[in-house]
């Protein structure tokens, strides 16, 4: 008994695989019957040698946390071990770390049958196929790509849209994206499948499985719709695909998938109400993508079907280190996560502490700040004094109804509670660095604002369907007509003036965003290196260069140098970086580059936060730092002046004759004091540029929406330089 009480502890609970699991229920049984000799002598044989037999088959059999080596599957490495563009000063590569294709559920209801195939050769330039069947394309190249297929039901609908697939309960899924089904009248019954039928489909039990779930754990056998081997297919479809494409030195693949979870209520926000008097808050976003740093990974995925809890996730990804197997998860859409996803307690309850801390940041080094659906950097709510916060922001929580709650959902927060809980002695758990992505569902990232192809497929894939032009009387007539089946639409009606537009969420979607790495060379190892040391930004599309570095003497050197940043790299640290005890104020170096395909650069900013010592109060500081055309920053505002950059709503044209194609500059922060915790990161702008909604009224003659912002600034965030008093 001594070793299934052993076992059945809580840690060593958890880190046994399910298979093992139901070896340690049987033979507890076992023991607790032979123990009291409930059964006598010849049933305990009897039970005895079942036990034995069964054990022996479960024990073969092939755990979801198994780790299989694909290697064989990827490209031979380059003898020297590195790749002609090796650079010690690190090279500038954009890509993509949050992409979904047909295998994931929610992709594949609305109309998506890109494979992960299909999605890289996208990356690389091809043109695919969108679920209504116009082209997609890039305007260039990416560096590095992943696809995120939720790891929930990962290869579900596919299987179940099979018409031989006999499973009960299949049957409305059936020859859902052949060619003539893949329709926008077929919208209602795609959003009656995902409102009614995919939500509870763990619901649906069937008594083996329940009898599965006593043994093994694993809530996905419950459902008798569920098939362990589609599901176990697809991932390796994503990883086939992964190695296929990977090519050390011009294009990097990741393993990965998306942790799709959430929550329900948090201490904080219980019998909080929302603006309109309506509450709880509940359906807080807590997703990461979780990206394998090489060839081996698991059988399956670690998903919600295994715990709602990403504490879970993070022992999970610490028992594969351990196991030679490194991962790291970044969470996202932390504007939709209702004030959870940056919370002051643990999933338990908790208040959080260095182990906590330790924990999170071993696992979760970066946090995506902008994607489709919003950007998660700041919110006027939360710094009123900052222009620019208001800035492709959306309000509602993802996956839920209502509004999210802005406290404990935004990065720039995050920071200042960091600082906070490290001036507690309770360590730091949001030092986290930052990357954009496009959550695309459909194997394409759009970032283009002048060619929005939006994400959810035949849902959002029509500029009136997302609400940026008025809806055809047509249109009209069949949204009315599905008022009275409640559960099957998805788009609501607004009437502006004599037209009705699409009310829905998609007018808050944005054309972002990207993820950008300064590494030695286009490879695994050195991508995720980068990823690790958080030498990572954000853009929210656009190509932007941007370098970040702090020191106590960069300034000594030359902006014209031509061993600017190696001396950089000698005399200080880049965006990720830690700068400690400090005597004097340290100087910073901006550096940024227009993408050449988008608008000139408008200024440089600097994000500095602090708090203070004994009270704790948090502040923020937007310092611009450079300005475009010559221009001086006012020392009383620490604002650029107006550059006279504009946008001609009528066509989208924009003033050729300003901004700049380059910014670079040493800054020292005026208000240092060596005493208090801080944290500085850059935000650069572009000159104005048409929103993307903007672009589909021009495009297709009519006035741009008038309740929608009609131009935008696109910009880069880097990730940020801490400094902390103590050694």
């Amino acid at each position: 008994m001594k070793f299934t009480t052993w076992l059945w502890e809580e840690r060593n609970f958890k880190n046994t695989t399910s298979g093992r699991r139901a070896i340690l229920f049987l033979f507890t049984a076992y023991s607790v019957i032979s123990s009291y000799n409930f059964l006598g002598d010849e049933m305990n044989y009897l039970f005895r040698n079942l036990a034995v037999i069964c054990a022996v088959f479960l024990w073969s059999c092939t755990s979801p946390d198994d780790i299989v080596d694909y290697s064989n599957l990827g490209p031979d490495l380059p003898e020297s071990g590195t790749t002609p563009s090796y650079n010690e000063e690190r090279n500038v590569y954009f890509g993509d770390l949050h992409v979904h294709t047909k295998h994931s559920f929610d992709a594949y209801i609305f109309g998506t049958i890109a494979t992960p195939d299909d999605a890289y050769s996208y990356a690389k330039g091809g043109v695919i196929k969108h679920a209504l069947g116009y082209d997609m394309q890039l305007k260039e190249p990416l560096d590095f790509y992943a696809v995120t297929d939720h790891g929930f039901l990962m290869g579900s609908v596919p299987g179940w849209a099979d018409p031989n697939n006999t499973r009960e309960g299949t049957e409305p899924f059936h020859n859902l994206n052949v060619l003539e089904n893949r329709t926008i009248e077929s919208i209602p019954q795609r959003g009656a499948l995902f409102q009614t039928y995919v939500r509870s489909i763990i619901q649906n039990r069937s008594n083996w499985g329940v009898i599965k779930y006593l043994w093994t754990g694993d809530q996905a056998h419950i459902s008798s719709i569920y098939d362990v081997d589609i599901h176990r297919s697809a991932w390796r479809d994503v990883i086939r695909s992964a190695q296929e494409h990977n090519d050390p030195g011009n294009f990097t693949t990741f393993i990965a998938y998306e942790y799709t979870t959430s929550s329900t209520f948090s201490g904080e926000n219980r019998g909080m109400l929302s603006p309109d008097g309506t509450g709880p808050f509940e359906g807080g976003n807590l997703h990461r993508n979780v990206i394998f740093k090489g060839d081996n990974v698991t059988v399956e995925p670690f998903s919600r079907l295994d715990s709602l809890n990403p504490e879970d996730l993070w022992t999970w990804m610490d028992d594969l280190r351990s196991r030679g197997v490194d991962t790291l998860a970044i969470p996202h859409n932390s504007n939709g996560s209702n004030g959870q996803m940056f919370e002051l307690e643990s999933w338990d309850g908790y208040p959080v502490g260095k182990e906590y801390a330790e924990f999170r940041m071993r696992n979760e080094p970066l946090v995506e700040v902008t994607q489709v659906k919003g950007t998660s950097d700041t919110h006027p709510l939360l710094s009123p004094n900052d222009e620019w916060a208001d800035f492709e922001i959306m309000d509602q929580r993802v996956g839920g109804v209502g509004w999210s709650r802005p406290f404990g959902s935004y990065t720039r927060q995050a920071y200042l509670d960091g600082l906070g809980l490290q001036e507690e002695g309770r360590g730091n758990p949001y030092k986290f660095g930052l990357v954009g992505a496009s959550d695309t569902h459909t194997g394409a990232m759009s970032d283009d604002e002048s060619n929005f192809t939006s994400k959810i497929g035949i849902l959002d894939g029509l500029p009136a369907n997302r609400g940026s032009i008025p809806l055809s009387d047509e249109q009209v007539q069949t949204a009315m007509a599905n008022d009275t089946a409640p559960g099957t639409r998805l788009i609501g009606l607004k009437k502006i003036g004599e037209d009705y537009y699409s009310d829905s969420v998609f007018t808050q979607w944005s054309a972002s965003g990207m993820a950008v790495v300064w590494a030695e060379e286009n490879t695994r190892d050195s991508i995720f290196n980068a990823f690790r040391r958080k030498e990572t930004y954000a853009t929210s599309g656009t190509r932007i260069k941007l370098r970040f570095f702090a020191g106590e003497n960069l300034d000594v050197s030359s902006l014209s140098d031509d061993d600017l940043i190696k001396q950089a790299y000698l005399k200080g640290v880049p965006m990720g970086g830690d700068l400690s005890v400090l005597e004097a104020s340290p100087s910073f170096l901006v550096w940024a580059t227009r993408d050449t395909k988008g608008a000139p650069l408008q200024r440089i900013q600097i994000i500095k936060g602090w708090v203070e010592t004994i009270s704790g109060k948090p502040h923020e500081e937007v310092y611009d730092v450079v300005c475009s055309d010559g221009l001086n920053v006012n020392p009383k505002t620490n604002r650029c002046p107006d550059n006279g950059a504009r946008v001609n709503i009528s066509d989208c044209s924009i003033s050729s004759n300003v901004g700049a194609s380059e910014l670079k500059a040493f800054w020292k922060d005026p208000d240092f004091d060596p005493t208090l915790k801080a944290f500085y990161y850059v935000r650069v702008l572009e000159n104005p540029t048409c929103r993307w909604s903007t672009w589909d009224a021009v495009k297709n003659g009519f006035e741009p929406r008038p309740d929608l912002h009609k131009t935008i600034q696109e910009r880069a965030w880097s990730s940020p330089i801490w400094y902390t008093p103590e050694a």
